[in-house]
């Protein structure tokens, strides 16, 4: 294994590139300045690689932008554009468009100069060699690709070690080393940049892995532990097929477990920029997603919170925070008391044991009916549990069936336990609880009685909530001389008024 003793590692970023490579990924020239930005004024990242040279005309007007400001911000050197072995005609596009760096793509195995190109290798390092040559007239800095590097050195390893003899002459300033098919594995990855590193100690090597078996990062790991100077890595792990090695997971990957490595990546904005490259691309990220996922540093189970609180049992070296985020506590059916407590702590509540034991049983109930609580729906669940515990229940809505069919009138049919009694309605109205409240007023008047009278409906979801969101009711009633309000919660509209209603049942006097 080589020596690290030239610890500081470059990173590259590719999301512009090869990144865009994602299947139906296209950034707009503002898109890509933006993202541009943020990755090295807000990232600190060493080296961005923003497109591939001769694509179009909205790819060169991207590309003068970026390198428009990078020259202003004085950095021109940190911008890179993909070019091709095309008689300098990639070369001009760039020169044009003011980029002072080419990434310069050749062939990195025998498999693809042969059939590909139809070359053989001289003819092919002559190729490069021009290319050199006029990059060096134009003072544009060459870095080198050996395209199916990876595959080279498992398949024609001479051929490989042929074109770095040739490459470690001219006046290339990175050769960089893609594991173009993603067919590495950590072990054969550590072998290949260990011989290659061990027999070029001038040169400075990048590696570019992707990801087709789920190996990116460990590949690249032991790339670095090898003696490579440079990864190539894209922002939630963006690329073709199963995508390249993804930014986040390597960065915290490498600061955690290589600890003599340095790098120049502010940790604290990789969730920041993440987001903002998935709401511009539609690039949705998983939730389960290591670093950047919604659900990473959320703990479910109830054992976890209570370990959370006993010195922090089940925390790891991923501290949230150390990304710009927080740890929550899922609220649901798996919830116990700790984390309805962690949670109750971020609102500033705080509740007696007992009435802790009813809104964490209450909380276990709903779970099983809405898969996700949030923070927001707690005060609602308090409030419901609290309002109920202490009324009497003499009235209890036994069962009901709400019909609502496309050219008739909403119906229902009901049953309730009036005082142990058990009595069915069935009525019509203008909607499914106006339906409702029709069969509860026959019921009333064969018992010689009057409801209250309706007088303010209002529907509230908690803030930050989505289409499947808990519903609170609250209807305020008029009785003969006096008003007063009652509230029903439910992940159903419809039920959660019907709950509000039974509220209002036990709340009047209906024992005369």
């Amino acid at each position: 294994m080589n020596s690290l003793a030239n610890n500081y590692i470059e990173i590259m970023d590719t999301t512009l590139r090869d990144g865009e490579q994602t299947s139906g990924i296209s950034f707009s020239e503002n898109e890509k300045l933006t993202i541009s930005k943020l990755l090295i004024n807000e990232l600190s990242v060493d080296r961005i690689e923003i497109a591939s040279a001769r694509v179009s005309i909205g790819e060169f007007h991207s590309v003068k932008k970026i390198c428009d400001w990078a020259k202003e911000e004085g950095h021109p050197k940190k911008i890179e554009v993909l070019t091709f072995l095309d008689n300098g005609l990639s070369l001009e596009w760039i020169n044009k468009a003011g980029c002072k760096v080419q990434n310069l793509l050749t062939k990195g195995s025998l498999n693809h100069l042969k059939n590909q190109l139809g070359q053989k290798p001289q003819e092919h390092f002559q190729k490069i060699q021009k290319v050199l040559d006029k990059a060096d007239k134009s003072k544009i800095l060459t870095n080198v690709y050996l395209e199916d590097w990876s595959n080279g050195m498992k398949n024609s390893k001479e051929y490989v070690f042929s074109l770095l003899d040739f490459l470690s002459k001219t006046t290339v300033k990175r050769v960089m080393l893609p594991d173009t098919l993603g067919i590495l594995t950590p072990k054969k990855t550590g072998n290949f940049i260990n011989e290659i590193t061990s027999k070029y100690p001038k040169i400075h090597f990048d590696f570019h892995g992707h990801n087709d078996y789920d190996l990116g990062v460990s590949n690249t790991l032991e790339a670095v532990r090898n003696g490579i100077k440079g990864i190539h890595l894209t922002v939630n792990g963006m690329g073709e097929r199963a995508g390249n090695v993804a930014l986040e997971s390597a960065v915290a990957a490498i600061n955690d477990f290589i600890p003599n490595i340095k790098l120049n990546i502010k940790e604290n904005s990789l969730y920041k920029v993440s987001q903002l490259v998935s709401t511009f691309t539609g690039y949705r990220i998983s939730p389960n997603k290591p670093i950047v996922g919604s659900n990473v540093f959320t703990q479910t189970a109830g054992i976890h919170a209570d370990g959370d609180n006993k010195k922090n049992l089940y925390y790891n070296d991923l501290i949230p925070e150390r990304f710009g985020r927080k740890r929550s506590y899922a609220l649901g059916k798996m919830s116990g008391k700790a984390n309805v407590v962690k949670n109750l702590e971020e609102l500033g509540v705080t509740l007696n044991e007992e009435d802790l034991k009813k809104v964490t049983k209450r909380v276990i109930e709903l779970g099983d009916k809405k898969q996700k609580i949030t923070r927001s729906d707690l005060p609602y669940i308090i409030s419901d549990v609290l309002d109920s515990e202490d009324k009497k229940n003499n009235i209890k809505i036994h069962s009901y069936v709400l019909t609502h069919s496309k050219g008739l009138r909403p119906s229902t049919t009901i049953s309730i336990d009036f005082y142990g009694e058990i009595i069915e309605e069935n009525a019509t109205g203008d909607g499914q609880f106006d339906a409702f409240y029709n069969a509860l007023k026959k019921i009333f008047k064969t018992k010689k009685m009057n409801l209250p009278e309706l007088v303010d409906y209002f529907v509230h979801i908690p803030p930050g909530s989505s289409s499947d969101a808990f519903c609170e009711t609250i209807i305020t009633w008029k009785n003969t001389s006096f008003e007063f309000t009652t509230r029903g919660f439910d992940s159903d509209q419809t039920v959660s008024a019907i709950k509000a209603t039974e509220k209002m049942l036990n709340s009047i006097d209906t024992s005369k």
